[in-house]
């Protein structure tokens, strides 16, 4: 039987009485890119947290590497790589301190940080604010200073949640061409994000979650052929998840924008 990197079996959370995720089982193998999508709310976060640790109280088993994180609540999590939509960073440090500090975490030697993040900041066009204080940083690059911090340590298994807010057009492509490459080298993503031309070009297989399950699973081919409506993912995603008033709303919305 092949191992899984990932396997969740009838996972549920809820919150007071609001389920949010309703029996979610999947099985995710080594160098897979996930494409995890849905509507806000759907249960995408909670999943994330949940293999990361964050959330508890759940019902349902986790595992990653084959390990139950119920009984290895540490030891897996060296192996993860994790960019949260939202992130606080040490605005009074500077890119060298804060990549230092994150590589000594994860049992970096101080050395081997700074010569990794470096070099990393460099290749990423931002090694000329490697000792600037964070507080002076744009948008994107505290992005990529997020996107760096989650690789230092080389993990097996990487969760990124909406990773290319704030990137130029020329970052994307080599945050693209940088998931891929992992890929190849056997490393498992999780790629979370409403940008549904990037999922789709960038995922070896798709999971939509929706009201807390699994409403599709499978490759951007399979998933044209089960909805035959579908000519590309935000369409697939429209159809799975109800919604069609998007034109309607759009109309509506300039028409009293325009109103005098």
């Amino acid at each position: 039987m092949e191992e899984y990197i990932v396997s969740l079996n009838d996972l549920k959370k809820s919150y007071g009485s609001k389920s949010v995720l309703d029996g979610v089982s999947l099985h995710v193998k080594k160098g897979e890119i996930i494409g995890y999508i849905g509507p806000n709310g759907a249960g995408k976060s909670t999943t994330i947290k949940i293999m990361l640790g964050i959330e508890s109280n759940y019902q349902g088993e986790v595992k990653l590497f084959g390990q139950d994180i119920a009984e290895d609540s540490i030891e897996y999590k060296r192996k993860i790589g994790y960019v949260p939509e939202i992130a606080d960073l040490y605005d009074n440090l500077t890119g060298f301190e804060y990549l230092t500090f994150i590589g000594e975490l994860y049992g970096l030697t101080p050395q081997l940080a700074d010569y990794k993040a470096k070099n990393l900041m460099e290749l990423f066009g931002i090694g000329e604010v490697y000792h600037s204080r964070i507080a002076s940083y744009s948008k994107g690059m505290r992005q990529k200073l997020l996107i760096i911090s989650s690789l230092l340590h080389n993990p097996e298994l990487l969760f990124f949640d909406e990773p290319i807010n704030g990137l130029d057009a020329n970052s994307v492509m080599i945050f693209k061409e940088i998931m891929t490459q992992l890929a190849a080298q056997g490393k498992t993503i999780f790629y979370s994000s409403h940008i549904m031309d990037v999922v789709e070009k960038i995922s070896s297989r798709i999971i939509l979650l929706n009201n807390g399950k699994i409403a599709a699973d499978g490759t951007i081919e399979e998933l044209k052929q089960i909805n035959q409506e579908g000519s590309s993912l935000e369409q697939i995603f429209n159809e799975l998840t109800g919604f069609n008033e998007h034109q309607a709303i759009g109309a509506k919305f300039v028409s009293i924008v325009e109103e005098m």
